[in-house]
């Protein structure tokens, strides 16, 4: 009865919307099938995630939509990650849909690309921070989704999750490294003369190209040479070691530090030498001396899995040799 009075009260659904109603309506049953297959506990969750969805994905379904559908209930029960990103950000779930990235794997360096295109246009490190982490909320959505539906399996897995932490570690880097010495000028070495670069180190899972979802990163600061830095109006005649600390603790807080919009990694600095009562940075000639003299044998073992992974990598690569 209540359809019947709808109906004769309602205006003409338009043309292109009784076109897309049929759709709707099969894409919804490819949801309640696969919804039908989870425990009844599960549902109702699944539910609280779909009520929020639904209008979201059906209203203009993207491309490979029934494709995604098949598989979300699945992906909503098994990960709140999932369900809770999906419900305060609906649209981000259409946008990886409509790019096509949803459906597929990334090729190698795509996603460094797009850790560039959203770096290289922050002004300001409260900007960068904002950037990444929206960025790494994206890029854990789908990687998580993909994970969940089976369509990646766990080399994509853990090789794209590391590649996303070389990426924004670098990326970070090179505008902290900018915007450093813009403020103090560059760092120069006392016997070459050549600008110098802070060189990061990944050790551990991120060293071995194997960090999952839940996964620190562990880094180590190092640099070629020291000396004094080539004085900017500032005037502060910083050393090369003051000045790769302050940029060290610049990058540790745009990675790691909780915002409004998360974190991007957690950032571990116990496996540099000294551990946690060491400097933060030091220079290749003072590593070397660490682990000649000093270093215990975990601390050289730990270097099995160790990586340049941002920075000057060719020099980080030299000094990896040289120890």
């Amino acid at each position: 009865m209540c359809d019947e009075l709808f109906r004769e009260s309602a205006p003409p659904t338009p043309a292109y919307q009784r076109h897309q109603l049929p759709m709707s309506s099969s894409l919804i049953a490819v949801f309640d099938q696969a919804q039908s297959r989870l425990p009844d506990a599960l549902r109702a969750a699944v539910n609280d995630a779909w009520h929020v969805l639904r209008e979201e994905l059906l209203t203009r379904p993207p491309a490979d939509t029934e494709k995604l559908l098949a598989v979300l209930p699945k992906a909503l029960a098994a990960s709140e990650f999932v369900s809770r990103t999906c419900q305060q950000q609906p649209q981000l779930l259409c946008e990886l849909l409509s790019s096509g990235e949803l459906v597929r794997g990334y090729k190698v360096g795509e996603i460094r690309r797009h850790v560039q295109h959203v770096v290289e246009t922050c002004a300001d490190e409260t900007a960068l921070k904002q950037a990444l982490r929206r960025l790494r909320l994206r890029e854990m959505l789908r990687l998580a989704l993909r994970d969940l539906a089976g369509w990646a399996d766990l080399h994509e897995v853990v090789f794209t999750l590391t590649e996303l932490a070389d990426a924004c570690v670098d990326g970070a880097l090179q505008k902290s490294y900018q915007w450093a010495t813009e403020k103090h000028g560059t760092p120069r070495g006392a016997t070459s003369g050549e600008p110098q670069q802070l060189v990061v180190l990944g050790l551990g899972k991120l060293g071995g190209g194997e960090l999952n979802f839940s996964s620190d990163i562990d880094l180590i600061f190092c640099y070629p040479e020291e000396g004094e830095l080539q004085r900017a109006t500032s005037g502060d005649g910083l050393s090369n070691h003051e000045f790769f600390v302050r940029l060290g603790q610049t990058l540790i807080a745009v990675l790691n530090e909780a915002t409004a919009d998360g974190f991007v990694f957690r950032v571990d600095m116990r496996l540099r030498p000294n551990g946690a009562s060491g400097p933060l940075a030091l220079s290749f000639d003072a590593m070397e001396q660490y682990y000649q003299l000093h270093g215990r044998d975990w601390e050289r073992y730990a270097f099995v899995k160790a990586r340049a992974i941002a920075g000057v990598i060719a020099a980080g690569e030299r000094l990896l040799k040289d120890l």
